[in-house]
């Protein structure tokens, strides 16, 4: 009865103190599109992307309903740092949605300014506030409505005390007035949050790359990942050894779930994987250490863990090429290795039966891109006589003029495609994901590496296979398939079916050394065609900005060379990252991975036309 009541009461004064309108909210899924394409469009860094803000706590004082509900406690407010921008996953600060969407757009707005380094949080917030309403005099109106809703929500400053008042009202004649206050007063409390602004100071992004065991997923149990895109603060720590448990046990002793500390507990298997999920999502930073257990698989988080991959047969010790480092807007010298490999275990194979149909559809419809055959006149040599030529020759030799008699045959050949084409797929850790119950991305790549050949050997066109993973920036494995001199035969197709996960995605090593390959290929238009899954993402300070950065400039480096990089991906979020690293025309997005065997073939037939 006692845990009824209380049940009933604690429903009562969080409904009470909710000062939140949660049936008029507006989620970042919804909007994300729209500000990806607004935040570009108004000038924001291109290379940054849109990720949830992870709520933090403010020390603004609470209204006493509050306090008492232990509600309000943190806030979602929008920052940007060096490769993100953030923004609150949901905003239901107001009751009408057309207001929390056009809070989205505002922050975006605001965002894409320059944040002004270490400028005070009041003034910096005035400055970004005048420049996008002087820029953009069309966001005037909505701004007013914004802040007229904002502040009938905010503490009245009549039942605060005197400097808390003077700090109130100075936030109140900023938002009304930008650039009016000078300088925000001093109070032993914070100022209530403004969710019309930028953090005043946000969370560090420390991201956790760990290279982990892959037989640690191995335990048993089915494991649920997290359906959320915020990225958390995390540290690394070891784990505790045995047997050196807690000595007494007292309430402070009890630590909560995302509190690490380095004693031995009890790893009994939970079940109850709905609590563990609602405890991480309350969790803002994250402790990781290596562990063996089977604890470790029962909740997945997005830490890029690699698996261990057995090495394939080295062919040279490696060719060093250059990365761009974009805080010095330099490029860094003989800074990756990348070593060309091939497959061990490949054995010379057919084509696998379930693809013999879709083949054979395939080279019908590109034997149709094959050059017709046709005639060369005045040839040197050939398998018939030129009578044009012949009698021309006759009748100056017979007016007595002196004319050549080398150019007098006839020789059929078949015409040419002045073409070629370097696939490279992306063979990372991450291809080892399932699309349904029965496939992988590897398996769908795999079968797109087939129907490609399939169709390439039937236009006669020259390509190369090859297939990229990395482990930091020493070695970047280059996997070699099909190399423009061999031919595409049942040992291609071995090694192409000997292809295997690897491990991390530097994508900026791969494209600089496939750019060297097929450079030098006799031929008018070279196609640089990529296959991926992902960003770009290694282990090292390759994760975020400066991957995209760095592959973007390889990208610019192979257009530069007169090449023609695009990229086809099957992440449903490619549409957020690729304009900025291909351009506009430069990638295509494959919504439903299991189509990408049948378009690949069709989409070089259309770059190619």
């Amino acid at each position: 009865m006692e845990e009824k009541v209380g049940e009933i009461w604690h429903r009562i004064v969080t409904r009470a103190a909710q000062d939140r309108y949660p049936e008029a909210a507006v989620t970042l899924p919804e909007i994300s599109h729209t500000l990806n394409v607004f935040f570009r469009a108004l000038g924001g860094d291109g290379g940054l992307r849109v990720e949830a803000a992870e709520a933090t706590e403010h020390a603004a004082r609470r209204r006493w309903l509050q306090r008492i509900a232990g509600a309000a406690t943190k806030v979602e407010l929008a920052w940007r740092d060096e490769r993100s921008l953030r923004l609150p996953e949901h905003i239901d600060y107001f009751a009408d949605p057309a207001l929390n969407r056009g809070l989205y757009l505002w922050l975006a707005a605001l965002a894409s300014g320059d944040g002004g380094g270490s400028e005070p949080w009041l003034q910096c917030n005035q400055r970004l506030t005048r420049q996008v309403l002087e820029r953009y005099p069309g966001l005037a109106g909505r701004y007013r409505e914004l802040v007229a809703a904002h502040l009938q929500g905010r503490p009245d400053p009549q039942r605060m005390g005197a400097a808390e008042a003077a700090q109130e009202r100075a936030v109140r004649q900023a938002l009304e007035q930008p650039g009016s206050v000078a300088q925000l007063p001093v109070a032993r409390r914070a100022p209530w949050p403004v969710p019309l602004w930028l953090h005043p100071s946000p969370p560090g992004a420390a991201d956790v790359q760990a290279a982990g065991d892959a037989d640690g997923d191995a335990a048993g149990g089915h494991s649920r990942e997290l359906e959320e895109q915020r990225r958390r603060r995390a540290e690394r720590t070891e784990m505790p050894k045995k047997d050196q448990g807690l000595v007494t046990i007292r309430m402070e002793n009890i630590f909560t779930w995302g509190e690490f500390t380095k004693v031995d507990r009890g790893t009994d298997e939970d079940e109850d994987l709905e609590a563990a999920a609602d405890a991480a999502k309350e969790m803002e930073t994250i402790a990781v250490a290596r562990d063996g257990k089977s604890v470790a698989s029962r909740l997945r988080f997005d830490l890029d863990l690699p698996s261990e991959a057995c090495d394939d047969r080295i062919l040279g010790e490696g060719i060093l090429l250059p990365e761009w480092d974009w805080k010095r807007a330099a490029l860094v010298r003989d800074h990756c290795r990348v070593v060309p490999m091939e497959a061990t275990d490949a054995e010379p194979c057919e084509l696998p039966l379930r693809l013999n149909r879709t083949a054979r559809r395939l080279r019908a419809q590109f034997e149709q891109l094959r050059p017709a055959r046709q005639w060369l006149r005045a040839q040197p040599d050939g398998s018939e006589i030129d009578v044009d030529a012949y009698l021309r020759f006759s009748a100056d030799r017979a007016a007595g003029c002196v004319s050549a008699g080398n150019a007098l045959y006839l020789d059929l050949r078949s015409g040419a495609r002045d073409l070629a084409c370097l696939l490279l797929a992306d063979l990372s850790l991450s291809t080892d994901a399932y699309i349904d119950n029965k496939h992988r991305v590897i398996d769908v790549i795999r079968d797109s590496l087939y129907l490609f050949a399939e169709s390439l050997a039937a236009t006669g066109d020259r390509f190369a296979l090859y297939g990229f993973s990395s482990r930091k920036r020493d070695p970047v494995r280059f996997h070699s398939i099909k190399t423009f001199d061999k031919p595409y035969d049942a040992a291609v197709r071995g090694r192409i079916g000997a292809i295997k996960p690897g491990y991390y995605t530097r994508m900026g090593a791969a494209i600089r050394y496939a750019r060297t390959l097929l450079e030098p290929q006799p031929a008018q238009r070279r196609l640089l065609l990529l296959i991926s899954d992902g960003k770009p993402n290694d282990l090292d300070k390759y994760e975020g900005r400066y991957g995209i950065e760095d592959t973007r400039r390889a990208v610019h480096e192979a257009r530069k060379a007169g090449l023609q990089p695009f990229c086809v991906t099957v992440d449903e979020k490619g549409s957020d990252y690729l304009p900025y690293l291909f351009g506009s025309g430069g990638y295509l997005v494959i919504r439903r991975p299991q189509e990408l065997p049948r378009k690949l073939p069709m989409l070089y037939a259309r770059l190619t036309r």
